[in-house]
């Protein structure tokens, strides 16, 4: 077998300048953080049913609408005191 390997010319434009020693880790942290964004990780067996962000926020909002309308229907009533 002949070794057909050739070589990849560099595409990469002159202009862009990828100067990694110049890089901060972590740079947009406190940013992400000020903004009240949040990250959830789901175990694998969780995420598995759920195909994207939008079925997970709808299945949290049907859970949380449920335990309102049962905390309604299991409070005491404030007459007993």
């Amino acid at each position: 077998m002949k070794n057909t390997a050739q070589e990849v010319p560099d595409e990469l434009r002159p202009e862009y300048s990828l100067d990694y020693a110049k890089s901060v880790r972590g740079k947009y942290h406190g940013r992400l953080l000020d903004e009240g964004a949040n990250v959830v990780v789901l175990d694998p067996d969780v995420a598995e049913a759920f195909h994207d962000s939008a079925s997970v926020n709808e299945a949290l909002r049907s859970l949380l609408d449920l335990t309102r309308t049962t905390r309604r229907l299991t409070r005491r009533s404030g007459a007993r005191r």
